[in-house]
Order: structure tokens, then sequence, then C-alpha cells
């Protein structure tokens, strides 16, 4: 099927050309029809699918026909994260040049005084952080009465981030006759009380089951002490075939010390975490997409969404706390049927969350084995590693006074909230002479070859 064939305009099919496109995806081919119809739609695709464009080209062509009006948006995106509202912004300037509508960008980390101005000129497109839009909402800035279209994306995300409360007073302002798409990556029980609360009769799109992770993306896990994670980062960093990759940490300072070690060492790495300013982390991103930099140390406020052609690799440098993490960081390579490659580092304290990556991507990953790996690093960061955290035996339940993380309090500023959960117990060192494997089918992979074509073992059924 072509993009003509989907009943877009012949202004709207010359963008995309212009793009570079001409088929359209799975979801964008059972998405627009139905939007352009005024369906209500729930999605449900997994990262780099392609499901802005699903909602973004089907919108302009309906906000095509119509007028503005002074403080009244005609449509709402809601996104969850400032990054992701600039990327579908971008994604309308891009489809809608030929069209002659006014788009609003309403996030945080900026001065309001510009976007209050658009607001008062008159918007077809209002695409906007939960956060700022409340707070310009109750300063009487904006009205939403005349908002005929509204699409939530990223909606687990939202979930995680404490904003479903401020979605549902939002959804009371808005018009009870309207059109609302409704995108997520999984559909947990307080998405789908949402979705059955604020959608009319939607229909229903699943591309990929909920949670499921790309099959071109070889998938593989290294077993580590804390103190040997740099030095086992930058020997696979030196690898050749890793021409650019994301590196994921849990907390912002490790990402900020990861960055500084890297650059140290001679990378050309950058930084982007929830307390840089926002011009900074626009700045940082662009260095990343220009080729100025081919390494972007980042917290999970990139993990959704962010669509940077040709990322070759992601790096766990911390296993991720909470299972979804561990799809939509994986998911930033691999994107438009590239193949990608994926490792996580895994410590003796992260048992519990692996099993639960396991569980919800429904195989095990297979061990990539780290020649001298045990080496002391140069800058005295590392220890010999252990391969005990895979191993069965250390998936037992911590301690009833272990400190487990936490989701804190909803961020207004629509930040990535899990940044800032407390510290995990120090691992104990494990005996340099013990060396434990992790009991599997599947036989560890020597890293010279993970960077080759995906391993048999890991297999279709395992990563769809």
């Amino acid at each position: 099927m072509k993009f003509a064939d989907l009943g877009l305009s012949a202004e709207l099919l010359k963008s995309v050309e212009t793009a570079g496109y001409d088929e359209p995806t799975p979801i964008q081919e059972q998405a627009i029809p139905s939007v352009l119809m005024m369906r209500d739609i729930i999605g449900i695709a997994q990262t780099g699918t392609g499901k802005t464009a699903g909602f973004v080209l089907p919108m302009i062509d309906i906000l095509a026909h119509g007028r503005r009006r002074a403080r009244m948006p005609r449509s709402l995106i809601l996104e969850p994260t400032r990054e992701l509202a600039a990327q579908v912004a971008e994604n309308f300037e891009k489809y809608g040049k030929n069209h002659n509508l006014s788009m609003a960008l309403l996030i945080g980390g900026v001065q309001m005084g510009d976007q209050v101005k658009a607001l008062d000129e008159g918007v077809d497109v209002l695409i906007a952080t939960p956060g700022r839009l409340m707070d310009l909402f109750d300063r009487g800035k904006i009205l939403l009465t005349g908002c005929d279209l509204l699409v939530i994306d990223e909606a687990d995300r939202m979930l995680d981030m404490g904003f479903i409360p401020d979605i549902e007073h939002i959804c009371t302002k808005l018009p009870p006759q309207r059109q609302t798409l409704l995108f997520s990556a999984t559909m947990p029980p307080p998405i789908k009380k949402l979705a059955d609360k604020f959608l009319s009769n939607p229909k229903y799109i699943e591309v990929a089951r909920p949670a499921s992770t790309n099959v071109n993306i070889a998938q593989f896990m290294v077993p580590v002490t804390p103190r040997a994670k740099r030095g086992t980062l930058r020997k696979l960093l030196k690898d050749d075939a890793v021409s650019t990759a994301i590196i994921f940490a849990n907390r912002k300072t490790t990402v900020r010390e990861l960055a500084k070690n890297l650059k140290s060492h001679g990378f050309a790495a950058g930084e982007i975490h929830g307390d840089m300013e926002q011009s900074a982390r626009v700045a940082e991103l662009d260095r990343f997409k220009n080729g100025e930099i081919n390494l972007l140390c980042a917290s999970d406020v990139a993990a959704r969404g962010l669509d940077v052609k040709g990322v070759s690799h992601v790096f766990n440098y911390d296993t991720p706390w909470h299972p979804d993490d561990y799809v939509h960081r994986v998911g930033r390579t691999g994107r438009a049927g590239a193949s990608g490659r994926a490792v996580t580092f895994v410590t003796s304290d992260d048992a519990e969350a692996l099993a639960g990556i396991e569980k919800l991507i429904g195989d095990k990953l297979p061990e990539l084995q780290v020649k001298d790996n045990d080496a002391p690093s140069t800058s005295g960061d590392s220890q010999s590693a252990t391969r005990t955290a895979g191993d069965p035996s250390a998936r037992r339940s911590r301690s009833k006074h272990a400190e487990k993380p936490h989701r804190t309090a909803k961020d207004q500023s629509a930040e990535a909230s899990h940044e800032n959960k407390p510290a995990r117990p120090a691992a104990k060192p494990t005996s340099p002479d013990v060396t434990e494997h992790r009991q599997s089918a599947k036989q560890p992979v020597a890293a010279g070859d993970w960077n080759g074509p995906v391993p048999e073992f890991l297999g279709v059924s395992a990563l769809s």
C-alpha cells in the first residue's frame, strides 16, 4: 500500500514525498483512514513504528478546513516530555508546509511570553506537556472549549510520571463531543480505565503485542561489578561497529559523571537529563543528531519517542528498574527497519529487575562475554567483573530492610520523575576467583561476535 491509497490530500502527499516516504508503516496504514473518518482510536504500538505520523498526517488534512480563534486551540496533543513535544512540532512543520496552519508549543523550561502571544493570535494545533498547559489554563490564558480533537501520546509514560489525574482534569475542560486518539506502547489497567472513560466506541489498533521489542535488535546482558562498569563500557565502545550510541543511566548524577569520564578518555560524548535547561538539552540533542558527538549519555527523559536516525547501539549502563523502561530505551536503536544492538549491564543487585525484563519480553537475555573485562581500568574505577548477576541463584528477594526504588511525586515540569530514585545498597564484592556463568540454554556470546547477525538463539519468537 502507498500513502496515496490512504485518502490524504494532494498537498499532504507532496509533503510526504518530499520527506522521502512512499509506503506507510503498519500503524499508519491502519490509523490514518480511521482518523480521517473522525473515529476515536486506541493505538498500541512499540516505539519506532511511525505512530507520530499516524496522527499528524490526518490531523493536518482535518484542520485544513476551519478558522482559528484567539486563545481557543482547535486541537490538542499531550506529550509527557519536552523533547517529545518538540519532536511532534517538527513533524507538523515538515508535513504541514503546504498548509496554512498555526501551531504553538507549550513546554516548561522556557519563557511563557512567546507562548502566550501565540495563543492570543490563535492556533490550529496546540502541542503541550500537562504541567505547562495546566499552568497557563489556571492563569486564564487558554480556553479549551473549542478543541475538537485530542491526542494523548505515550499514555503509559504519562501514567509513570503521575500525569493521569491532570489528563482527566484536562479532558473535563474539552467539549464532550470530540475526537480522541490515544497511543501507548502498553495498556496497563489505569490506561484502559482512562480510555473507557473518555473515548467513544474507539477503534483498537495493535501492530505489536504490548511491551514487545523490535525483532531487528539483538539484545544482550553483561554481568559486571559496579566498579567495573566504566572500564567494560569503554572496551565495548572501542569496537569499530559502535558508530553512534545512547547510554542510559538511572540517575542524573550518574549521567553527568559518565559523560565526564568518557570525555576524559577521548570519546566524543554528551549528556541529556532533567536537571539541564531546556535550551541546553535541545543543543546537546542537536549535536548528537548532526554528528558532532557520537555518544549521548542520557536519563530516561530521552527513552521514549525520540527519533534519532542511525543509532547503532543502546547501552543500559544501569539495568532499568521498571521493565517497560527497558522496552523504550532499547527502542532508540533498530528504527525504521534498521538493525541495532542493545547491551544491558547487570550487577548482583539487579537480579530482580532483570527477571522482570525477561518476563516482559518473554525470553532470557543471552550473556555477552567481554574479553578482559575483569582487568582494572586506567582510572581505577573497575574491579574484577562477576558473572553472578544473571544466575538463577541470585534471583532471590532482597532483605526486608533493603531500600527499594520508588516513583517520586508528580513532576509538573514534565520531566522524567523516576530519575531521582534513592540509591540501592551497594553490591557485595564477589571473590575474584569465583566466576559463575548464567545457567541458560543459550551459550554466552563472545564480545568479538556481538555485532554480527542476530544469533540463531535469539530467534524471532524470542523478541516478537
